[in-house]
């Protein structure tokens, strides 16, 4: 709180102003003069002011619009205003009240009225300082509490991401570039989702859930993982059944993008024409997720080195995405993936190099019996759809997915 409450006296005539000091000044409140409506407003803007005397007849604006004017101010909507007038008539005090003045003084000023309601307008003004200061701190503190809160909360959310993403890493660990492959391919869905004009939520949620895409390859057995060739037709049936598994393992979270991850999961080897797997999707059955999934992750294999082939060139690679528009990809997706192609090589040089209970999938657990038992495996065993064409017939290469 200040030593001294400050006053601004406003009135046209000199006598006046020296009248109202010679009462106050002796009382220890610092003064502030002005000579007209216009000086008084100015005076207002520069100063900090606690309590204004108010002269009502002036000749450039009156004391009633000058206490209308304060008012619209927010700064000093509860600035105390005293209208010192000559004026008696009630509508003249009337008027006064509503362009917003706290209490009238008549002319000839009396000293001891003055005081008295000079110290009782100061002691509310006071309070209502400091009901606002105290408002201001709470508000402060809540602010404060509230940023500590959303730091902790995005602390939590970093760390449950990383920990999704470490497991999505585990999921295909025999592949030594996978941690790259998972971080590029979840930046090109961002990326294309982005180009595509999905909003910034949605953009977001398939950052997070694409790597998660092929968590359901942790049941897969190493020797069909990381095998060299191309897949007979029981471990392709086997390979399939990832998509299956990384559903189930991710579909029942409560927590939407983890359910995309599911979504994603399931549904990234679903193909435009229907000859995709497990369910045979066509079209826009597909969900947008997952078609744009499944771009990422085929432009990804064809770039990168596997066991099973050389690094595609990025020129080669997107003549073979363009190639498979209307057949494969989703045209829109693929448009939208060309358009920004030059985003997508900045990608790929700048990223080189829940529930964790078992599942039960009697068909998975049947394919591996068979698969560890037959040696000979002549007969394809069929579980959801085939994948239909095969990409590595297509690309005279193995394309292990």
């Amino acid at each position: 709180m200040k030593d001294k409450s400050v006053i601004l006296i406003v009135d046209d005539y000199p006598l006046n102003i020296k009248l109202l000091e010679a009462y106050l000044l002796p009382c220890g409140y610092e003064l502030v003069n002005a000579a007209s409506g216009e000086e008084a407003l100015t005076k207002l803007a520069g100063n900090q002011i606690d309590l204004m005397l108010l002269d009502v007849m002036m000749p450039d604006i009156d004391g009633f619009e000058v206490t209308h004017r304060i008012r619209q101010d927010d700064k000093n909507h509860f600035l105390p205003i005293i209208l010192v007038t000559s004026l008696r008539e009630t509508e003249d005090r009337i008027k006064g009240i509503e362009a917003g003045c706290d209490d009238f003084i008549s002319k000839p000023v009396d000293k001891t009225e003055l005081l008295a309601r000079v110290r009782s307008l100061l002691k509310i003004k006071d309070y209502n300082d400091l009901r606002s200061n105290y408002q201001k701190e709470l508000e402060s503190e809540v602010n404060k509490r509230t940023e500590e809160l959303k730091q902790a909360s995005d602390k939590l959310k970093a760390a449950s991401l990383d920990t999704l993403y470490r497991l999505s890493v585990a999921s295909e660990y025999k592949d030594q570039d996978t941690g790259a492959h998972i971080k590029r391919m979840s930046l090109y869905c961002a990326a294309v989702a982005n180009r595509m004009g999905l909003d910034e939520n949605a953009v977001t949620a398939i950052l997070h859930a694409a790597p998660m895409h092929d968590i359901g390859k942790i049941s897969i057995p190493d020797k069909i993982l990381t095998k060299p060739g191309k897949l007979d037709p029981v471990e392709q049936d086997i390979m399939e059944l990832h998509t299956v598994i990384g559903a189930k393992i991710l579909s029942k979270s409560d927590e939407e993008f983890i359910k995309l991850g599911g979504t994603i999961a399931l549904s990234h080897h679903e193909k435009w024409d229907g000859s995709g797997y497990p369910n045979g999707l066509k079209g826009t059955a597909i969900p947008i997720s997952g078609r744009i999934a499944a771009i990422a992750d085929v432009f990804d294999a064809l770039t990168s080195k596997r066991t099973y082939k050389e690094p595609f060139s990025m020129e080669k690679s997107l003549v073979i995405i363009r190639s498979w528009s209307e057949s494969y990809f989703d045209p829109h997706v693929v448009d939208a993936f060309i358009a920004i192609q030059d985003e997508i090589l900045i990608i790929k040089e700048q990223c080189v190099g829940n529930n964790h209970q078992a599942f039960d999938i009697p068909e998975l657990t049947t394919l591996l019996q068979r698969y560890e038992c037959d040696e000979s495996r002549n007969e394809p065993l069929k579980i959801g759809h085939s994948m239909g064409t095969d990409l590595s017939s297509t690309l005279s290469l193995p394309l292990n997915a």
